[in-house]
């Protein structure tokens, strides 16, 4: 008797299949067997069923073909995708395309690969749960019905080659939003005065004591308190030759648990805190870990839990194995009497039932170092010592507050003083944090007692300014994702790579996210005619709706229908009342000096550009690209009249050719004659005759010993290439036999060669979608 077992990777199925029998075949359908359809909606909203149509993928179709041929000669077929909605959706799939019903299928889940997982798992076989299916298709339809009626409104009125989607739209606007922050952020002026204390007996300074102004009289001061230089300089007077002595000593025990387990959203942040990791790629790394690693010659082992998650339970056999870890390899006094339970905070938890974990306790980073990649080893081990760390011992922190006070004040009222703030802590016991350490300030205070008098060494003042919030970064952009209900697990990776791809945002020189001009002019446009579509609460409301769908609690295709007609309706109304003119950013700067014509600035296919005049007649208007850096928002007039500065002529060479320099859609350039030489790192802004004399030569002499052999009559050429020697005629290129000398071969030879070579392949636009 055979049993079929269908899992969605080869990496997964080849780690299951050495935990089974010879009586079992497992096989991979390589993810999504069937889909909405590529080239057309795929969803019928004409009778209100909005029923999908789902077909398979033309590269689809040898898997289906196979898993088909292979259910046939089997007895019994099972189901084990991961156990998420989208894993189930893929069973339920399989099943229709298998003539097998959904209801009486056999379908496992687990939630780890592990020998006992998978047993426990076939010993308790269940149908596809439909409730499941409904949730990750009502999803699908959503996204399809938005991205298939929004997107080619924003090629007509905005660029070709846009999109718009359910989820990435309000992620785009969560980065738009936040640097329209920082851009209007005003710095606020701010002061601090440090004092430099010893006690007055010692004068040692190995006893110095470093403490902030924390208050006059009863007032404690705030941040922003001590707005000038003056109001310090008065406080330095009033402080000349004064006296000081110990008012207050406060010392108090404090603990700190370790945080709970992973989740995806606290993985995909504490990744890319720690080891700099962006969410998608933390995803690959972890989907490896899940579905097995070659470890020696024992085969394929699954290293973590399901990482697609948002619960932190952890199961008993874990709890068990990680405390039989820590007593044996830390002692007593490190390992608890009793489990640490953590209570799941995030709303709507659908994913999977247990955080990520290692699914064996004892198997150290160390012990699996030698199989891993570094990239993989590292983010094992995060997961690995976050997980243990959670059944250990807290850490306890002495921490110590000494209060400094000098006489009365003369500035402020006769009966305040100043009081100077010292704050102390070590670490006790580090418990916990011996395996999982994360930063506690350590600074120890000398033992002192109260009203002995102090020596003040030095006062410093110190000036401040107030700084704009910072740039979102993978992990800051999943944690208030996740805080505004927006998108689940298995969606914060994708929306984030997604609005990337597509040239919403881009990396700024510490990784963070920066939108596009592109960004802010598509943002712009829903925010004011699709309300709806990027508003936050509508959004995280729609997913409370999907996971009632998923609970049994409520039907999808209602939740569809009370979605699309208005939002349909929308759409026909926007599609004729808006222009252009108004979607495009575009606005006017101000006139030329020189012509008088006016100056506006917009969005065009290929990113924002200046126009110089507004055409009509036979006046065409100019146009020329920003520069790197120069966005819609912020350009200036005098900025944007520089641009029209280009093309401008250098002169000319020794043999009286015109040169000139422009730009272009691929960067600016230097034109000799008909030939065109490519600027890299030289302004075409501020390049002198000297400078692009140099570029031409560089490049004119680099062309020649490119060339190893021509032939005279004949395009045929031998030249040097990226990848070594090779032959060309301009439309083939041909590999030079190995052990042969290039400029020994001869035009026949070549010919030859030519005749056997492939067609060069166009190339391919890098236009982003």
């Amino acid at each position: 008797m055979k049993t079929l077992v269908i899992v969605e990777s080869p990496t997964k199925a080849k780690t299951i299949t050495k935990f089974l029998s010879k009586d079992f075949v497992v096989e991979s359908s390589f993810g999504h067997v069937r889909d909405l359809p590529a080239s057309q909606m795929g969803v019928n909203t004409e009778d209100g069923s909005f029923e999908p149509k789902y077909v398979v993928a033309r590269k689809k179709a040898p898997t289906v073909k196979k898993l088909k041929e292979l259910a046939k000669k089997s007895d019994e077929i099972i189901f084990a995708t991961d156990e998420d909605r989208e894993g189930e959706a893929i069973s339920w799939h399989l099943a229709q395309l298998l003539g097998i019903e959904p209801s009486e299928a056999k379908r496992i889940a687990f939630h780890e690969i592990t020998k006992h997982a998978i047993d426990e798992a076939l010993k308790n076989p269940r149908a596809i749960d439909q409730k499941l299916v409904d949730a990750q298709q009502a999803r699908r339809i959503l996204d399809r019905l938005v991205g298939y009626e929004l997107s080619p409104l924003l090629w007509k009125k905005v660029a070709k080659g846009l999109s718009a989607g359910r989820v990435q739209s309000v992620a785009v606007r969560l980065v738009v939003e936040r640097e329209r922050e920082i851009r209007a952020f005003v710095p606020q002026e701010y002061w601090s005065v440090e004092g430099l204390f010893m006690e007055h007996e010692t004068r040692s300074m190995e006893q110095t004591i470093t403490a902030n102004l924390f208050a006059i009289g009863e007032k404690k001061l705030d941040k922003l308190d001590l707005k000038t230089k003056e109001e310090v300089d008065k406080i330095l007077a009033d402080l000349k030759n004064a006296e000081y002595k110990i008012a207050d000593i406060k010392k108090t025990e404090s603990k700190r648990t370790p945080p709970p387990p992973f989740t995806t959203s606290t993985l995909q942040q504490a990744s890319n805190q720690k080891l700099g990791y962006s969410a998608k790629q933390t995803m690959r790394l972890a989907q490896q870990l899940y579905e097995g690693v070659e470890l020696g010659a024992g085969g394929p082992v699954g290293l973590i839990t399901y990482m697609r998650t948002d619960a932190v339970n952890l199961s008993e056999k874990f709890l068990t194995e990680a405390r039989d870890f820590v007593q044996k390899n830390f002692g007593d006094k490190y390992s608890l009497p009793k489990p640490r339970f953590y209570q799941n905070k995030s709303k709507g938890a659908q994913e999977a039932h247990e955080a990520i974990r290692p699914t064996d306790a004892s198997r150290t980073p160390e012990s699996v170092a030698p199989h891993l990649d570094p990239q993989q080893l590292k983010l094992y081990t995060l997961i690995w010592k976050r997980a243990v760390a959670t059944q250990m011992a807290e850490a306890k922190l002495d921490k110590t507050t000494i209060d400094i006070t000098s006489p009365k004040s003369k500035v402020y009222s006769p009966s305040s003083t100043y009081t100077f703030r010292a704050n102390g802590q070590t670490v006790a016991f580090d418990g916990w944090l011996k395996l999982y350490p994360e930063s506690v300030k350590e600074e120890t205070l000398p033992d002192l007692t109260i009203d002995e008098p102090m020596d003040c060494r030095e006062l410093k003042p110190e000036q401040h300014f107030t700084e704009p919030p910072a740039r979102y970064s993978d992990a800051t952009l999943v944690k208030i994702m996740e805080e505004y209900g927006i998108g689940r697990p298995s969606t914060y990776a994708p929306t984030i790579a997604t609005i990337e791809d597509r040239g919403y945002v881009e990396r700024d020189e510490n990784k963070k996210l920066k939108p596009s001009d592109i960004a802010f002019v598509v943002n712009d446009l829903l925010v004011e005619n699709f309300t709806n579509i990027v508003d936050y609460q509508f959004t995280a409301e729609m997913e409370e709706t999907l996971d009632k769908i998923a609970e049994g609690a409520a039907e999808w295709r209602p939740m569809i229908k009370n979605f699309y007609e208005p939002f349909h309706e929308s759409i026909v109304e926007k599609s004729a009342e808006l222009k252009k003119s108004a979607t495009v950013g575009m606005r006017e700067l101000g006139h030329d000096p020189k012509t008088n014509l006016p100056i506006f600035v917009r969005l065009g296919r290929f990113g924002p550009y200046a126009q110089l005049g507004e055409g009509g007649g036979d006046d065409k208007p100019r146009f020329a690209p920003f520069r790197p850096g120069q966005t819609l928002d912020a350009i200036t007039l005098e900025e944007a009249t520089k641009l029209f500065t280009l093309p401008r002529d250098l002169g000319l060479n020794e043999t009286n050719e015109n040169i000139t320099v422009s730009t272009g859609r691929y960067g600016p350039y230097v034109k000799c004659g008909e030939k065109f030489y490519s600027l890299k790192n030289i302004d075409p802004f501020e390049i002198t005759l000297e400078q692009a004399l140099t570029v031409i030569k560089e490049k004119n002499e680099a062309e020649a010993n490119k060339i190893i052999k021509t032939f005279p009559g004949s395009e045929i050429q031998i030249l040097h290439g990226r990848y070594g020697p090779y032959i060309t005629d301009g439309k083939k290129n041909g590999r030079i036999p190995k052990d042969t000398e290039p400029s020994s071969l001869e035009l026949a030879r070549c010919e030859e060669i030519l005749a056997n070579a492939k067609e060069k392949r166009p190339r391919r636009s890098k236009t982003k979608k």
